[in-house]
């Protein structure tokens, strides 16, 4: 079933009056397998999605490591010894004070997430971001995208992170080596690293991100450049607003859609792409939008 939703969407693709999207799995495949782990990412290619939707933070031997927060999140980490973290202490692990080594050791797919029930548990270590990349560039039956979000914080610098021209640097660099730049768009909530990108390397894409409490327009006003995306929480769009900031050239792709009625709102509004928890809802959805548009 999986393999036949990828197969219909390249048939109905060319024939559709419903633009084509750029359809992410966030984090891989949150909503079905453990966020930022190897297996989540392997089932969103096969599930058929443009774009793998990851974070990266830094450890102390200055590896680029997938992951969601600089520490063991205790919603989805245990311990070496197989026990929970709680919230009191999940900062005491922090990665960018742990090599890699260390970091794998750490298994954070056994857990039951409190806001996924229904995602399959496997034990499973933080992978490193050429890993995945290396993964997904044999595995995949197309050309596939990378979206990745820079974590930077200001309250993080020197604690959590590297500075943020160092933290930007050491993605570059793997992003480089695996030759995917043109593949790539380099996402973040923070300022600081989408100008330092701007500044390393202008000719990657970059993705504004807004948090549900920002203003769009107030967060655009910030910076230097203009982006090529916009990224915002998905309540803070409109069909009006949509068409505005599609007639000042910017590509707009909301995150993250767990609902069909979601999915259905952001392609009624004609939003470029799409990042979801779960790209097996997504892909069904969008297919029978085409489907019913015909």
């Amino acid at each position: 079933m999986r393999y036949f939703f990828v197969c219909i969407l390249l048939i109905l693709f060319s024939c559709n009056p419903i633009p084509r999207m750029d359809l992410q799995g966030h984090r891989g495949a949150r909503g079905l397998l453990p966020e930022n782990t190897m297996p989540a990412f392997e089932e969103a290619l096969i599930l058929g999605v443009n774009t793998l939707e990851l974070d990266v933070v830094i450890s102390k031997d200055r590896r680029v490591v997938v992951s969601h927060e600089p520490f063991m999140n205790h919603e989805i980490a245990l311990d070496v010894n197989g026990n929970s973290i709680s919230a009191a202490d999940e900062k005491g692990f922090n990665l960018y004070q742990m090599a890699y080594d260390s970091i794998q050791l750490f298994d954070v797919g056994s857990k039951q997430h409190p806001r996924f029930p229904n995602q399959k548990k496997l034990k499973v270590a933080k992978p490193l971001l050429s890993e995945i990349i290396k993964m997904a560039e044999k595995k995949s039956n197309k050309k596939i995208h990378y979206n990745i979000e820079i974590k930077s914080l200001p309250e993080y610098d020197g604690i959590f992170s590297p500075q943020v021209d160092d933290y930007v640097r050491l993605v570059l660099e793997v992003i480089k080596l695996e030759t995917i730049s043109k593949r790539t768009t380099l996402q973040s909530f923070d300022i600081r690293a989408l100008e330092s990108i701007h500044r390393q390397a202008p000719k990657i894409r970059t993705a504004l991100l807004v948090d549900e409490n920002e203003s769009i327009g107030a967060k655009l006003s910030e910076l230097t450049f203009k982006p090529k995306i916009i990224s915002p929480y998905f309540e803070l769009l409109d069909k009006v607003s949509v068409e505005e900031y599609h007639r000042l050239h910017f590509k707009i792709i909301p995150w993250t859609l767990n609902s069909e009625k979601e999915i259905e709102r952001m392609i009624e509004y004609k939003v470029d792409g799409i990042i979801s928890d779960y790209p097996d809802l997504l892909l069904k959805v969008y297919l029978a939008q085409i489907q019913n548009s015909k």
